[in-house]
């Protein structure tokens, strides 16, 4: 299978496992509960296991700002979907800023990987 594929395969893989763990940080009740604080700790676990493998094929610099910023495109939609919080409009601006670096880094810059 190709290298690449699955570099990108695994950093999909921890920014899902991050997300969920954040979710999870937020139904933890500051570490109150102990079903939704171990799950958060193993989500975290495998979320940076798999960012680790990720960087078999991509590089550091642009495997970080893909997981960071795509995680908080994710868990924002999150808070405002399942946790019913809301988003006002510099939030929503930002958002569309880390979007667009993200974007930007993986089409235009030399030191993206695209196999």
């Amino acid at each position: 299978m190709n290298p690449l594929f699955l570099a990108y395969s695994a950093l999909g893989g921890a920014i899902v496992c991050e997300v969920i763990a954040t979710t999870l940080l937020q139904k933890s009740e500051q570490f109150s509960r102990p079903l939704p604080t171990g799950a958060m700790v193993l989500f975290y676990i495998v979320s940076f296991y798999l960012l680790s493998q990720a960087l078999k094929g991509v590089p550091l610099g642009i495997a970080y700002a893909v997981w960071g910023g795509l995680g908080i495109v994710l868990t924002a939609t999150i808070s405002v979907v399942i946790l019913k919080q809301s988003l006002d409009l510099p939030a929503l601006a930002g958002i569309a800023m880390i979007v667009t670096g993200v974007i930007v880094m993986n089409v235009f810059s030399n030191s993206v990987t695209h196999g």
